[in-house]
């Protein structure tokens, strides 16, 4: 989980949000909060009260993630994101945040990155107004993430520039197919060198992909991943892929890339496996790459998730309307 601080309101009230280009809308739980609610009571809370600047909206909130849904209101307040004062930013207070997912989530809540069209209310997204109230130059925004857990800083998101610092190389730069999500055509993947022919338009498998920070892993179809999670050797259980071992690490025919816009994305598998430990305590190495269960009459899904953007420094860039990587440095 990638996450930073943002105030709300002169006083200041601080939370920990997780910024993703996945959903539009900010929301923060609410001092209002339900009682059962347990997501809630064991994160910051926004006391609307206490603030100078607070003005009343009450429009009812709901939204659904991936993961985790939440309901609640929304309300107005000024919102500082990495030094900028949002005036008007419209968001959500969360009164009832059902289910596991944001009890143990690290972060408060949620900014939502992504385009207007899909923001729920028709709230104006937090770029939007960073951006039309002229508090950057350039209209675009970019991620560096850090692999190592502990390090500080673990992340950098850098609002109106491109921190050439944090890569090496060129930028490639893909062409924008949906402004939804951030929404662009994958060529085609590959293992070892050898196509894995997921993008087989003449088969109707049209590789429509999405650049996601709000999302950990790599995502796709769950036949196509379980299938290519299997022919890594990994054993797949509820759509995840477990290694027997971690002797996976050091293979050096298991490389995956993905073809964007003519441009090899190469992961070897330390860029993909994720390490940790079994209830025993000994090393288990699971995939990044997940199975996504896709409703009945959707096209399929592609998602390059944060293990993919911190392999590859990401550009969002809103003005061109295309998505830019390159080889970040870690």
């Amino acid at each position: 989980q990638y996450y930073g601080e943002i105030p709300i309101g002169p006083p200041p009230q601080n939370f920990l949000i997780l910024p993703d280009t996945g959903s539009s809308n900010l929301w923060v739980p609410s001092s209002k909060c339900a009682s059962s609610n347990i997501a809630c009571h064991s994160h910051n809370q926004y006391t609307s009260s206490a603030s100078s600047t607070y003005q009343a909206n009450g429009t009812s909130f709901g939204i659904q993630y991936g993961t985790g849904q939440l309901t609640g209101f929304l309300s107005e307040d000024v919102v500082n994101v990495a030094g900028l004062q949002i005036q008007h930013q419209t968001f959500g207070e969360a009164v009832k945040e059902p289910g596991i997912t944001f009890v143990v989530a690290r972060f408060d809540g949620i900014m939502g990155l992504a385009f207007e069209s899909i923001s729920v209310d028709h709230v104006t997204p937090v770029w939007y107004n960073i951006w039309n109230q002229g508090l950057v130059e350039e209209n675009l925004f970019s991620f560096w993430l850090s692999k190592d857990p502990n390090a500080t800083p673990g992340g950098e998101l850098t609002f109106g520039g491109i921190d050439s610092s944090r890569y090496t190389g060129n930028i490639t730069y893909v062409p924008l197919t949906s402004k939804t999500y951030w929404g662009f055509g994958m060529d085609q993947a590959y293992l070892n060198g050898e196509s894995l022919e997921w993008c087989d338009e003449s088969n109707d498998k049209k590789c429509f992909t999405i650049a996601d920070s709000g999302t950990s892993l790599i995502a796709g179809p769950t036949k196509t991943i379980n299938a290519l999670n299997e022919k890594l050797g990994a054993q797949v259980v509820r759509n995840e892929g477990i290694f027997p071992d971690c002797s996976i690490l050091d293979r050096t025919d298991a490389d995956i890339a993905f073809e964007l816009n003519g441009r090899m994305f190469t992961l070897t598998p330390k860029d993909y496996v994720l390490q940790s430990q079994d209830a025993q305590g000994n090393p288990q190495c699971i995939s990044g790459l997940m199975g996504l269960e896709m409703p009945i009459g959707y096209p399929l899904l592609y998602i390059l998730g944060d293990v993919f953007i911190s392999t590859y420094y990401a550009v969002f860039d809103f003005g061109n309307s295309q998505v830019g990587f390159a080889t970040a440095i870690q």
